[in-house]
């Protein structure tokens, strides 16, 4: 496995001294993979006084060369792309189906989708009599989760080279492998040395440290909205930046006029994927009432075709990724079930023939009512909440009545019917009739489910700052 042991820090690699190590788990096995040192203040010092040193030089960079850097650390996470998804499943525990064809290629995509915004972003405008330059933020502090570990380091650090910043990027300490790869990259295609910095650590060690720091200009957060808000009181005083992009509670409304079957079927697989570990996976499943018990049918089928097992196998869902996750996941099926939720298909116990490992089989809740704490809070595990609704204005108001409002979904057979529904959610993204997302558009949410954006044009202008100079275009 990559060597987590180490740090990457002004262009070469160091042995942290003093540091605690811990185990790697490979959530499929319970057992140890490898292991990895986390970080002190100290080593956040270190690397952010880095990060401030190369900052004047890599921030008067043209556009062309750091397009070609973005070019040349792209061919190489491509080259790697089979070594990435490994560590990517072996830590997290991804089949590795996925990890193949999804988690670990979703860095390449938005690098790629970087390298294209480059080619018509203008970093300088003018308004009537003035210029308006679009300049680099400064100092950025990436943290990154465990759920996608490439993807959200790639929708932060492919933005933040590309306007001209230096950084310091804390990945999960649950899933550190991919980034231990990225910095090998990075170091080999030559990013200037202190551009790009690596720490690993927890969020006690190494994040708050790193997150108050009064050299530092930024922070992207992608995690939990507890985490979040503790981030932005931690980086207040400062008065940084701070963008996040934090839990989602979202809801797919299926309108009448769907076609049922694909529309719950796609939902229901939707939630499932990657074992239900994505902040936008849409868990509130909106159904006319008067089809309810079609739509059960069709969602515990669907549920009950996915096989859960070991990632190494053809399998649809490995384990949840970490102990931690699989206790809270477990815990809110009991708690569903205590509430008295219907359990229509899985439950607590782990699917049959899995005796280790942290697998949770997929799991439907029916007879939903909103003060439930499965209506409200996100589970993160592959459970889906499954409610009707007798108007279309009902199934608007119960999707939006949430504390998060990352995304959504609408189905309908007439698309314009769809859309109009879509436009009265409180939500950052909305998918039609099961559209894809777009690496080109904006990633984030309304709400407690963060704010800033992520991926595309709009992931760039994240770390710019602007600048009037008045007169200049007289």
């Amino acid at each position: 496995m990559p060597d987590a042991t180490r740090f990457y820090v002004d262009g070469a690699w160091y042995q942290p001294g003093g540091c605690e190590t811990h185990a790697v788990i490979n959530p499929a096995t319970e057992e140890s993979v490898a292991e990895i040192a986390f970080g002190t203040a100290a080593d956040v010092d270190r690397a952010v006084a880095a990060a401030k040193a190369a900052f004047p030089a890599f921030a008067r960079t043209s556009v062309a060369e750091r397009r070609e850097l973005l070019e040349a650390i792209n061919a190489k996470l491509i080259e790697r792309n089979d070594e990435i998804a490994y560590g990517i499943s072996q830590a997290m525990g991804a089949p590795m189906a996925l990890a193949k064809g999804a988690q670990a290629p979703s860095g390449p995509q938005h690098f790629g989708q970087v390298i294209r915004e480059l080619d018509s972003f203008a970093f300088s405008e003018k308004l009537g009599t003035t210029t308006v330059r679009h300049e680099p933020i400064g100092v950025c502090a990436l943290i990154t989760p465990w759920n996608w570990p490439l993807n959200q380091i790639a929708t932060k650090v492919a933005p933040a080279l590309a306007a001209g910043c230096t950084m310091v990027l804390k990945p999960s300490e649950l899933a550190p492998f991919d980034a231990v790869i990225l910095a090998e990259v990075m170091h080999e295609v030559g990013v200037p040395k202190g551009v790009f910095n690596l720490v690993h650590g927890d969020g006690v060690g190494v994040g708050a440290p790193l997150t108050s720091h009064r050299d530092v200009d930024m922070v992207s957060f992608t995690g939990s909205t507890r985490a979040g808000v503790a981030i932005s009181q931690a980086a207040a005083p400062s008065i940084k930046r701070v963008s996040l992009e934090l839990g989602g509670k979202s809801a797919a409304i299926i309108l009448p006029s769907a076609d049922l079957e694909t529309a719950v079927t796609k939902c229901v697989q939707g939630v499932m994927d990657n074992s239900g570990q994505s902040c936008n996976a849409r868990t509130r499943i909106l159904v006319p009432n008067d089809r309810y018990e079609e739509a059960v049918t069709i969602a515990v089928k669907a549920a009950e075709a996915l096989k859960v097992g070991n990632p190494d196998e053809d399998v649809d869902l490995g384990p949840v990724a970490n102990k931690t996750q699989y206790g809270r996941v477990v815990s809110m099926i009991e708690a569903g079930i205590r509430e008295g939720a219907t359990c229509l298909t899985g439950g607590p116990d782990r699917p049959a023939g899995l005796d280790r490992g942290y697998f949770v089989a997929p799991t439907l809740f029916g007879d939903v009512r909103r003060d439930m704490t499965i209506f409200r809070e996100e589970i993160f595990g592959p459970v889906a909440a499954l409610m009707g609704y007798d108007s279309k204005e009902e199934a608007i108001e119960i999707a939006n009545d949430s504390d998060y409002g990352l995304s959504g979904a609408v189905w309908a057979e007439n698309r314009e019917e769809a859309v109009a529904v879509a436009n009265e959610l409180r939500s950052g993204m909305v998918h039609i009739n099961g559209a894809g997302l777009d690496s080109a558009a904006p990633f984030g949410g309304y709400k407690m489910s963060g704010n800033g954006r992520e991926w595309g044009r709009y992931g760039l202008e994240e770390f710019l700052e602007l600048k009037s100079v008045y007169g200049a275009s007289a």
